[in-house]
């Protein structure tokens, strides 16, 4: 008979074992992949008549620190469009805009992204120019 309690109990040690791996497997909570920061609401900026008219336009590029809640917690100038106005209007309006925000193992975190808002120029003057255009004559 004690020539069979070693292998019984070396087969009943390997299936706990074996029992307890599983076990762990199976409770283990998949982890969530990570997800980007993506816009939900952003509205284009006010681009001034007056700027459009004259031909003036261009491109600024922000820096957007995106908080945990979805919203602009800091708006940078990285590169400007040329104009002071175009550039804090561009800043207004990002620091207004909504994101869900990029998450790491389910939880949000907070990034970085860099924007560009451009402005264009109309390529058909508006008929709001013209009327610019009559109250500049003297």
């Amino acid at each position: 008979m004690d020539r069979w309690i070693l292998p019984v109990t070396g087969l009943a040690c390997a299936l706990a074992l074996a029992a307890c791996g599983r076990d762990e497997a199976q409770q283990a909570t998949p982890v969530p992949p990570p997800t980007e920061i993506a816009a939900i609401d952003t509205p284009p900026p006010q681009y001034p008549i007056e700027l459009g008219c004259a031909g003036i336009g261009g491109q600024s590029v922000l820096q957007v620190e995106v908080g945990t809640e979805g919203v602009p917690t800091r708006v940078s100038l990285l590169r400007t469009s040329g104009n002071d106005d175009l550039d804090r209007l561009a800043q207004e309006a990002v620091q207004g805009w909504k994101f869900r925000p990029a998450t790491r193992g389910g939880q949000p975190i907070a990034r970085t992204i860099q924007v560009p808002v451009n402005f264009t120029p109309p390529q058909v003057r508006p008929d709001e120019c013209f009327a610019l255009d009559a109250g500049r004559r003297p």
